[in-house]
């Protein structure tokens, strides 16, 4: 039998994988200090889509079932075009993924660290401020510095010419649906709290477009479902980003420091996959170091986990281009029909 590792471990950044990460080393012994230079834990945000990998991931960080009982099951879903015609449906799913607003999963994570571990209104420190510390977690989101500190500027996210916008409005919907129109896309789910979520993405400049009435703008020859979310929106709901994803890291670790999650491997929101990977990663991570020397361990880590995400990245780019595609629809709507009725 194996005997437990325990050490000292710094996570930089209070985000889903870094506490993720910070449960799981918590549950084995050892000492962790999560800095956040965030105030407080958010108070809004819009539902993720926790695949069974990431219901994995908090089952070993000791959160096993907390996810479900909170939040809502996916067990099918419907593809549509953006006048309303049904392309595909999926039913039955076997593992289906559970829709979770971002803070009521943040809110999950930090309940299972005791007080005072996560330091609010702390900006990670750089790497070499750490020395006290057997590794450092760098978990500091898509504009990581310490990413920046460690492999360059050459490796900052690049713009994957994506704009998105995301909210949610009152009232819950039995139905999961994406809508795909020319270089554009939108999706409506339910979620936690009795509300439905909604999502847009468009084609477009970096910088280039932002507000509420963009988006009715952009939408409003769309099929009746889209307008009726549009027109219920609150202002004050609607979050707006431009999408950016990660060139290629030569290694995720460097020293005695680990990047995962999007300081690792930012990647377009089109399979869904961002908060999912970044857990798995936490909670990978976090088991090795329980099982090996740090310098060993972190040699696992990037070895089982870098390829993995990078061709996820990859993968997300091509669905972003096929979703929201101006040409060939018509044989992507067909490909995809034929998989539905196979599934």
């Amino acid at each position: 039998m194996t005997t437990p590792r325990s050490g000292k471990a710094a996570v930089l950044g209070g985000g889903i994988g870094g506490l993720t990460a910070a449960n799981t080393l918590l549950r084995h012994g050892w000492h962790v200090d999560v800095f956040e230079r965030s105030a407080a834990l958010p108070e809004s945000g819009t539902a993720l889509g926790l695949w069974p990998e990431a219901l994995d991931a908090l089952e070993t960080a000791g959160l096993g079932g907390a996810a479900e009982s909170q939040g809502v099951l996916q067990t099918s879903g419907t593809f549509r075009r953006w006048d309303g015609r049904v392309i595909a449906r999926f039913e039955g799913i076997r593992r289906p993924a559970v829709l979770l607003s971002r803070p009521a999963l943040l809110g999950l994570l930090a309940g299972g660290v005791p007080s005072g571990t996560i330091r609010f209104g702390r900006p990670a420190p750089a790497p070499g401020d750490l020395t006290g510390y057997d590794v450092v977690i760098a978990a500091d989101g898509i504009g990581s510095p310490t990413r920046d500190l460690l492999f360059g500027d050459a490796y900052r996210p690049l713009y994957t010419g994506l704009t998105a916008w995301r909210g949610w409005v009152a009232g819950t919907t039995d139905d999961t649906s994406e809508s795909w129109g020319p270089g554009a896309l939108f999706g409506i789910t339910p979620r936690d709290g009795d509300l439905t979520n909604w999502f847009a993405a468009v084609r477009a400049p970096a910088g280039s477009t932002g507000g509420l009435d963009d988006v009715r703008e952009r939408y409003r020859h769309w099929h009746p479902a889209v307008r009726d979310v549009l027109d219920r929106v609150e202002p004050g709901t609607v979050l707006h980003h431009d999408l950016y994803e990660s060139p290629r890291l030569p290694s995720y670790v460097r020293g005695t420091v680990a990047l995962i999650g999007d300081a690792a491997h930012a990647m377009a929101p089109n399979l869904g996959r961002g908060a999912c990977e970044a857990m798995v990663d936490g909670a990978t991570l976090a088991t090795l170091l329980t099982l090996h020397p740090v310098p060993d361990a972190l040699r696992r880590y990037d070895r089982e986990r870098r390829r993995r995400t990078q061709r996820l990245v990859t993968a997300s780019h091509l669905v972003s281009r096929l979703t929201t595609a101006h040409r060939g629809t018509g044989i992507r709507d067909a490909i995809l029909a034929g998989a539905a009725r196979f599934a």
